[in-house]
Protein backbone atom coordinates (compact mmCIF):
# COMPACT_ATOMS: atom_id res chain seq x y z
CA UNK A 1 0.00 0.00 0.00
CA UNK A 2 1.40 3.30 -1.19
CA UNK A 3 1.07 5.80 1.70
CA UNK A 4 2.42 8.68 -0.50
CA UNK A 5 -0.28 7.99 -3.03
CA UNK A 6 -2.97 7.83 0.01
CA UNK A 7 -1.73 10.61 1.82
CA UNK A 8 -2.28 12.86 -1.57
CA UNK A 9 -5.28 11.80 -1.84
CA UNK A 10 -6.55 12.96 1.43
CA UNK A 11 -4.51 16.15 0.82
CA UNK A 12 -6.94 16.48 -2.30
CA UNK A 13 -9.89 16.29 0.14
CA UNK A 14 -9.30 19.61 1.80
CA UNK A 15 -11.72 21.44 0.87
CA UNK A 16 -14.43 18.53 0.90
CA UNK A 17 -13.23 18.41 4.88
CA UNK A 18 -13.46 22.09 5.47
CA UNK A 19 -17.07 22.37 4.13
CA UNK A 20 -17.71 19.53 5.80
CA UNK A 21 -17.14 20.60 8.82
CA UNK A 22 -18.96 24.48 8.24
CA UNK A 23 -22.18 22.71 7.24
CA UNK A 24 -21.79 20.65 10.18
CA UNK A 25 -21.21 23.04 12.73
CA UNK A 26 -24.03 25.38 11.39
CA UNK A 27 -26.06 22.91 13.00
CA UNK A 28 -26.68 23.49 16.82
CA UNK A 29 -26.08 20.70 19.00
CA UNK A 30 -25.19 21.95 22.15
CA UNK A 31 -25.68 19.97 25.47
CA UNK A 32 -29.65 20.02 26.85
CA UNK A 33 -27.89 20.25 30.07
CA UNK A 34 -26.79 23.55 29.56
CA UNK A 35 -30.04 24.71 27.53
CA UNK A 36 -29.69 23.70 23.91
CA UNK A 37 -31.60 21.36 21.40
CA UNK A 38 -29.24 18.43 21.77
CA UNK A 39 -27.57 16.43 18.95
CA UNK A 40 -29.80 15.04 17.06
CA UNK A 41 -29.93 16.83 13.95
CA UNK A 42 -26.23 16.54 13.90
CA UNK A 43 -26.31 12.59 13.77
CA UNK A 44 -28.42 12.76 11.06
CA UNK A 45 -26.15 15.15 9.10
CA UNK A 46 -23.28 12.53 9.68
CA UNK A 47 -26.07 9.01 8.61
CA UNK A 48 -26.58 11.22 5.82
CA UNK A 49 -22.85 11.76 5.28
CA UNK A 50 -22.39 7.45 5.66
CA UNK A 51 -25.16 7.10 3.60
CA UNK A 52 -23.71 8.77 0.53
CA UNK A 53 -20.61 6.95 0.92
CA UNK A 54 -22.28 3.43 1.04
CA UNK A 55 -21.06 3.02 4.45
CA UNK A 56 -22.73 0.82 6.82
CA UNK A 57 -23.24 2.27 10.28
CA UNK A 58 -25.37 1.67 13.91
CA UNK A 59 -27.51 3.64 15.56
CA UNK A 60 -27.70 3.30 19.11
CA UNK A 61 -30.72 5.31 20.80
CA UNK A 62 -30.95 6.06 24.15
CA UNK A 63 -34.33 7.70 25.75
CA UNK A 64 -33.93 11.39 27.00
CA UNK A 65 -37.11 13.20 27.84
CA UNK A 66 -35.29 16.52 27.98
CA UNK A 67 -34.92 16.65 23.94
CA UNK A 68 -37.83 17.21 21.62
CA UNK A 69 -37.18 13.85 19.74
CA UNK A 70 -37.23 12.08 23.45
CA UNK A 71 -34.08 10.25 22.49
CA UNK A 72 -30.25 10.90 21.93
CA UNK A 73 -28.28 9.09 18.83
CA UNK A 74 -24.87 6.95 18.74
CA UNK A 75 -23.79 5.80 15.54
CA UNK A 76 -21.13 3.15 15.43
CA UNK A 77 -19.35 2.59 11.82
CA UNK A 78 -16.82 -0.84 11.90
CA UNK A 79 -15.14 -2.16 8.45
CA UNK A 80 -13.67 -5.83 9.36
CA UNK A 81 -10.30 -6.55 9.01
CA UNK A 82 -8.50 -8.58 6.61
CA UNK A 83 -8.93 -11.74 8.67
CA UNK A 84 -11.34 -12.58 11.81
CA UNK A 85 -10.62 -10.63 14.44
CA UNK A 86 -12.14 -9.77 17.94
CA UNK A 87 -9.96 -6.84 18.41
CA UNK A 88 -11.23 -3.33 16.88
CA UNK A 89 -9.26 -0.22 16.79
CA UNK A 90 -11.48 2.57 17.54
CA UNK A 91 -11.72 6.08 16.95
CA UNK A 92 -13.78 7.80 19.31
CA UNK A 93 -15.22 11.64 18.73
CA UNK A 94 -18.04 13.00 20.67
CA UNK A 95 -21.16 15.86 18.27
CA UNK A 96 -22.57 17.66 21.21
CA UNK A 97 -20.73 20.89 22.19
CA UNK A 98 -21.21 23.49 25.44
CA UNK A 99 -23.25 26.90 24.83
CA UNK A 100 -21.01 29.80 22.94
CA UNK A 101 -21.18 31.92 26.25
CA UNK A 102 -20.81 35.83 25.90
CA UNK A 103 -21.97 36.65 22.62
CA UNK A 104 -19.97 39.96 22.43
CA UNK A 105 -16.91 38.22 23.54
CA UNK A 106 -17.11 36.97 19.74
CA UNK A 107 -15.81 38.53 16.77
CA UNK A 108 -18.24 36.57 14.55
CA UNK A 109 -21.69 34.58 15.12
CA UNK A 110 -20.55 31.54 16.56
CA UNK A 111 -23.12 29.84 15.30
CA UNK A 112 -22.42 30.42 11.70
CA UNK A 113 -18.75 28.55 11.40
CA UNK A 114 -16.81 31.47 9.21
CA UNK A 115 -13.89 30.19 7.18
CA UNK A 116 -11.09 32.98 7.44
CA UNK A 117 -7.13 32.55 6.50
CA UNK A 118 -7.01 28.85 6.67
CA UNK A 119 -9.41 28.83 9.74
CA UNK A 120 -12.98 27.59 10.66
CA UNK A 121 -14.50 29.77 13.47
CA UNK A 122 -17.22 28.47 15.51
CA UNK A 123 -18.75 26.93 18.57
CA UNK A 124 -17.71 22.96 18.20
CA UNK A 125 -15.62 23.25 15.16
CA UNK A 126 -12.33 22.08 17.29
CA UNK A 127 -14.42 20.61 19.89
CA UNK A 128 -15.06 18.19 18.42
CA UNK A 129 -16.31 18.59 15.07
CA UNK A 130 -12.41 18.71 13.88
CA UNK A 131 -12.27 14.96 15.71
CA UNK A 132 -15.48 14.43 14.01
CA UNK A 133 -14.75 15.32 10.07
CA UNK A 134 -11.04 13.64 10.48
CA UNK A 135 -12.29 10.21 11.78
CA UNK A 136 -15.52 10.39 8.72
CA UNK A 137 -12.60 10.94 6.41
CA UNK A 138 -10.05 8.89 7.72
CA UNK A 139 -12.80 5.82 7.69
CA UNK A 140 -13.97 7.16 3.65
CA UNK A 141 -10.57 6.91 2.79
CA UNK A 142 -9.87 3.16 4.27
CA UNK A 143 -13.12 2.32 2.50
CA UNK A 144 -12.33 3.27 -0.66
CA UNK A 145 -9.10 2.00 -1.17
CA UNK A 146 -10.08 -0.91 0.42
CA UNK A 147 -7.46 -0.82 3.14
CA UNK A 148 -7.62 -3.92 5.66
CA UNK A 149 -5.22 -4.24 8.48
CA UNK A 150 -5.49 -7.15 10.77
CA UNK A 151 -7.86 -5.36 13.23
CA UNK A 152 -11.14 -4.65 12.38
CA UNK A 153 -11.39 -0.49 12.84
CA UNK A 154 -14.19 1.10 13.80
CA UNK A 155 -15.81 4.95 14.64
CA UNK A 156 -17.64 6.11 17.16
CA UNK A 157 -19.31 9.16 16.98
CA UNK A 158 -21.36 9.93 20.12
CA UNK A 159 -23.42 12.19 22.03
CA UNK A 160 -23.86 13.58 25.51
CA UNK A 161 -20.01 13.76 26.22
CA UNK A 162 -20.15 17.79 27.48
CA UNK A 163 -22.34 16.97 30.02
CA UNK A 164 -21.09 13.51 31.46
CA UNK A 165 -21.33 10.72 28.98
CA UNK A 166 -24.81 9.47 30.48
CA UNK A 167 -26.89 9.19 27.15
CA UNK A 168 -23.31 8.33 24.80
CA UNK A 169 -20.64 6.81 26.13
CA UNK A 170 -21.72 5.21 29.20
CA UNK A 171 -24.32 3.49 27.42
CA UNK A 172 -21.97 2.17 24.47
CA UNK A 173 -19.83 0.70 27.44
CA UNK A 174 -23.36 -0.79 29.70
CA UNK A 175 -23.92 -2.36 26.11
CA UNK A 176 -20.64 -4.29 26.03
CA UNK A 177 -19.68 -2.23 22.51
CA UNK A 178 -16.20 -2.24 23.24
CA UNK A 179 -14.04 -5.08 24.30
CA UNK A 180 -11.08 -6.36 26.62
CA UNK A 181 -8.71 -6.36 23.94
CA UNK A 182 -9.75 -3.54 22.08
CA UNK A 183 -7.79 -0.44 21.60
CA UNK A 184 -8.59 3.40 20.93
CA UNK A 185 -7.63 6.71 19.91
CA UNK A 186 -9.43 9.81 20.95
CA UNK A 187 -8.77 12.99 19.24
CA UNK A 188 -10.40 15.45 22.16
CA UNK A 189 -7.17 16.91 23.29
CA UNK A 190 -3.29 17.60 22.15
CA UNK A 191 -1.18 19.89 21.01
CA UNK A 192 -0.67 22.76 17.97
CA UNK A 193 2.58 20.51 16.36
CA UNK A 194 0.94 17.17 16.81
CA UNK A 195 3.31 16.28 19.13
CA UNK A 196 1.29 15.44 22.42
CA UNK A 197 0.45 11.87 23.06
CA UNK A 198 -2.22 11.83 26.56
CA UNK A 199 -1.85 8.89 28.28
CA UNK A 200 -3.12 9.39 31.69
CA UNK A 201 -5.52 12.18 33.33
CA UNK A 202 -6.79 13.47 36.54
CA UNK A 203 -9.29 12.66 38.85
CA UNK A 204 -12.32 14.73 37.92
CA UNK A 205 -15.22 16.25 40.45
CA UNK A 206 -17.88 19.08 39.93
CA UNK A 207 -19.30 19.34 43.11
CA UNK A 208 -22.05 21.15 43.75
CA UNK A 209 -22.47 23.38 47.19
CA UNK A 210 -25.97 24.40 48.76
CA UNK A 211 -25.53 26.86 51.40
CA UNK A 212 -28.93 27.91 53.02
CA UNK A 213 -29.38 30.72 55.85
CA UNK A 214 -32.63 33.04 56.37
CA UNK A 215 -33.78 35.56 54.15
CA UNK A 216 -34.58 38.65 55.10
CA UNK A 217 -34.77 42.69 54.18
CA UNK A 218 -31.16 43.52 53.43
CA UNK A 219 -32.05 46.70 55.54
CA UNK A 220 -32.31 44.38 58.20
CA UNK A 221 -29.75 42.06 58.62
CA UNK A 222 -29.84 40.81 62.05
CA UNK A 223 -33.20 39.02 61.49
CA UNK A 224 -31.69 36.78 58.79
CA UNK A 225 -28.77 34.62 57.88
CA UNK A 226 -26.81 36.60 54.60
CA UNK A 227 -26.46 33.12 52.58
CA UNK A 228 -24.55 34.68 49.52
CA UNK A 229 -21.99 36.52 52.04
CA UNK A 230 -21.35 33.10 53.92
CA UNK A 231 -21.17 31.52 50.75
CA UNK A 232 -18.50 33.56 49.25
CA UNK A 233 -16.05 33.22 52.74
CA UNK A 234 -16.74 29.43 52.73
CA UNK A 235 -16.06 29.07 48.87
CA UNK A 236 -13.02 31.05 48.77
CA UNK A 237 -11.29 29.46 52.25
CA UNK A 238 -12.19 26.04 50.67
CA UNK A 239 -10.88 26.57 47.30
CA UNK A 240 -7.72 28.29 49.49
CA UNK A 241 -8.07 24.86 51.74
CA UNK A 242 -7.19 22.65 48.89
CA UNK A 243 -4.97 24.11 47.19
CA UNK A 244 -2.91 24.27 50.45
CA UNK A 245 -3.54 20.16 51.43
CA UNK A 246 -2.94 19.09 48.30
CA UNK A 247 0.30 20.78 46.69
CA UNK A 248 2.32 17.74 45.09
CA UNK A 249 3.06 18.28 41.30
CA UNK A 250 3.80 14.93 38.60
CA UNK A 251 5.52 16.70 36.07
CA UNK A 252 3.45 14.10 33.93
CA UNK A 253 0.66 16.78 33.85
CA UNK A 254 0.07 20.00 32.39
CA UNK A 255 -0.84 21.96 34.85
CA UNK A 256 1.53 19.86 37.05
CA UNK A 257 -0.77 19.98 40.09
CA UNK A 258 -4.24 19.17 41.03
CA UNK A 259 -6.50 22.42 40.33
CA UNK A 260 -9.72 23.62 42.75
CA UNK A 261 -11.84 25.90 40.46
CA UNK A 262 -14.70 27.93 41.32
CA UNK A 263 -17.12 27.99 38.61
CA UNK A 264 -20.46 28.75 38.21
CA UNK A 265 -22.64 30.49 40.89
CA UNK A 266 -26.32 30.53 40.54
CA UNK A 267 -28.84 33.11 40.76
CA UNK A 268 -30.05 33.98 44.02
CA UNK A 269 -32.60 36.61 44.25
CA UNK A 270 -34.37 39.36 42.47
CA UNK A 271 -33.95 42.09 44.25
CA UNK A 272 -30.84 44.27 45.32
CA UNK A 273 -32.69 44.92 48.66
CA UNK A 274 -33.25 41.05 49.71
CA UNK A 275 -30.51 38.95 51.79
CA UNK A 276 -30.41 35.53 50.34
CA UNK A 277 -31.41 33.18 52.07
CA UNK A 278 -29.99 30.48 49.92
CA UNK A 279 -26.83 30.43 48.13
CA UNK A 280 -25.35 27.90 45.10
CA UNK A 281 -21.89 27.57 43.44
CA UNK A 282 -19.57 25.15 41.80
CA UNK A 283 -16.19 24.00 41.82
CA UNK A 284 -14.36 21.96 39.44
CA UNK A 285 -11.72 19.75 40.48
CA UNK A 286 -8.55 18.43 38.65
CA UNK A 287 -7.16 15.83 41.57
CA UNK A 288 -3.81 13.97 40.52
CA UNK A 289 -4.28 10.19 40.59
CA UNK A 290 -2.23 9.66 43.94
CA UNK A 291 -5.08 11.34 46.13
CA UNK A 292 -8.49 10.14 46.05
CA UNK A 293 -11.58 11.81 45.63
CA UNK A 294 -12.97 10.32 49.41
CA UNK A 295 -9.43 12.39 50.83
CA UNK A 296 -10.94 15.58 49.27
CA UNK A 297 -14.78 14.87 51.14
CA UNK A 298 -13.16 14.77 54.12
CA UNK A 299 -11.65 18.15 53.82
CA UNK A 300 -14.34 19.73 52.44
CA UNK A 301 -17.24 18.00 55.33
CA UNK A 302 -14.18 19.51 58.03
CA UNK A 303 -14.97 23.09 56.66
CA UNK A 304 -18.62 23.31 56.28
CA UNK A 305 -19.28 21.75 59.65
CA UNK A 306 -17.17 24.75 60.80
CA UNK A 307 -19.18 26.97 58.79
CA UNK A 308 -22.57 25.36 59.95
CA UNK A 309 -21.53 25.74 63.87
CA UNK A 310 -20.15 28.95 63.65
CA UNK A 311 -22.94 30.74 61.08
CA UNK A 312 -25.78 29.09 61.74
CA UNK A 313 -26.16 27.69 57.91
CA UNK A 314 -26.58 24.22 56.83
CA UNK A 315 -24.05 23.34 53.85
CA UNK A 316 -25.08 20.19 51.64
CA UNK A 317 -23.03 19.69 48.16
CA UNK A 318 -23.60 16.76 45.35
CA UNK A 319 -21.91 15.76 42.77
CA UNK A 320 -22.32 16.73 39.57
CA UNK A 321 -19.40 14.77 38.00
CA UNK A 322 -17.41 12.07 39.68
CA UNK A 323 -14.48 9.87 37.76
CA UNK A 324 -11.64 8.56 39.56
CA UNK A 325 -8.67 8.35 37.97
CA UNK A 326 -7.71 5.12 36.66
CA UNK A 327 -3.76 3.26 35.37
CA UNK A 328 -2.26 5.27 32.69
CA UNK A 329 -2.48 3.86 29.12
CA UNK A 330 1.21 1.92 29.37
CA UNK A 331 3.53 3.53 27.17
CA UNK A 332 4.56 0.65 25.43
CA UNK A 333 0.77 0.00 24.34
CA UNK A 334 0.99 -1.08 20.85
CA UNK A 335 -1.76 1.65 20.32
CA UNK A 336 0.88 4.42 21.82
CA UNK A 337 3.62 2.96 20.11
CA UNK A 338 1.98 2.87 16.32
CA UNK A 339 1.16 6.20 17.22
CA UNK A 340 3.86 7.48 17.98
CA UNK A 341 5.40 5.78 15.10
CA UNK A 342 3.10 7.94 12.20
CA UNK A 343 3.83 10.75 14.01
CA UNK A 344 7.59 10.09 13.85
CA UNK A 345 7.37 9.09 10.17
CA UNK A 346 5.57 12.48 9.16
CA UNK A 347 9.13 14.29 11.00
CA UNK A 348 7.33 14.54 14.52
CA UNK A 349 8.61 13.62 17.87
CA UNK A 350 6.53 12.07 20.05
CA UNK A 351 5.89 13.05 23.87
CA UNK A 352 3.96 11.52 26.38
CA UNK A 353 2.05 12.95 29.15
CA UNK A 354 -1.48 13.92 31.23
CA UNK A 355 -4.14 16.20 31.22
CA UNK A 356 -6.39 17.68 33.28
CA UNK A 357 -9.57 17.31 31.56
CA UNK A 358 -11.60 14.16 31.23
CA UNK A 359 -11.77 12.64 27.37
CA UNK A 360 -13.70 9.19 26.98
CA UNK A 361 -9.96 7.85 27.43
CA UNK A 362 -10.63 7.50 30.79
CA UNK A 363 -13.86 5.14 30.84
CA UNK A 364 -11.61 2.99 28.20
CA UNK A 365 -8.64 3.01 30.74
CA UNK A 366 -11.19 1.79 33.56
CA UNK A 367 -12.32 -1.11 31.56
CA UNK A 368 -8.47 -2.03 30.90
CA UNK A 369 -8.30 -0.72 27.13
CA UNK A 370 -5.49 1.28 26.10
CA UNK A 371 -6.49 4.43 24.98
CA UNK A 372 -4.13 7.47 23.64
CA UNK A 373 -5.54 11.01 23.41
CA UNK A 374 -4.47 12.60 20.55
CA UNK A 375 -4.96 15.50 17.77
CA UNK A 376 -3.48 18.33 16.13
CA UNK A 377 -5.10 21.36 18.27
CA UNK A 378 -4.32 24.86 19.47
CA UNK A 379 -6.85 23.68 22.74
CA UNK A 380 -9.11 26.87 22.40
CA UNK A 381 -12.12 24.51 23.19
CA UNK A 382 -14.90 26.22 24.76
CA UNK A 383 -13.38 29.79 24.57
CA UNK A 384 -14.61 32.94 22.61
CA UNK A 385 -13.84 32.65 18.70
CA UNK A 386 -13.43 28.75 18.97
CA UNK A 387 -11.50 27.57 15.74
CA UNK A 388 -10.41 25.00 13.78
CA UNK A 389 -7.45 24.79 11.55
CA UNK A 390 -8.07 23.76 8.03
CA UNK A 391 -4.95 22.43 7.71
CA UNK A 392 -4.72 20.44 10.84
CA UNK A 393 -8.37 18.26 9.33
CA UNK A 394 -5.55 17.34 7.09
CA UNK A 395 -2.81 16.46 9.20
CA UNK A 396 -5.38 14.42 11.87
CA UNK A 397 -6.84 12.28 9.06
CA UNK A 398 -3.05 11.08 7.87
CA UNK A 399 -2.08 10.18 11.10
CA UNK A 400 -5.24 8.30 11.45
CA UNK A 401 -5.02 6.23 8.68
CA UNK A 402 -1.15 5.52 8.86
CA UNK A 403 -2.06 4.45 12.47
CA UNK A 404 -4.70 1.46 10.93
CA UNK A 405 -1.43 0.71 8.18
CA UNK A 406 0.59 -0.15 11.28
CA UNK A 407 -2.04 -3.31 12.29
CA UNK A 408 -0.55 -5.72 10.11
Amino acid sequence: MDETEIFRGIENSQDDMAASLMEMCAIPAVNPAFGGTGEYERMRWITKFLEAHAIPYQVIEVADDRVKEQKRLNILVKLDGSAPSDQTLWFVAHTDMVSAGDLAAWNSDPFKPLLKDGMIYGRGTEDDGQAVISSLYACLTLKERGIKPQCNVGFAFVSDEEAGSQFGFKSLIAKGVFKANDEAVVPDSGSPDGSFIEIAEKSIAWVRFTVVGKQAHASMPHLGINASSISAHFSAELEDLLKSTFPDRDDLFDPPYSTFELTQKYANVDSPNVLPGKDVFVMDMRILPKFKITEIVKEIDRLSTVYEYRHKVKISYEFLQQVEAPLPTPTDARIVANLARSLGEMGITPRMGGIGGGTFAAMLRELGIPAAVWSTIDEVAHQANEYAIVANLVQDTKVFVATVLKYR
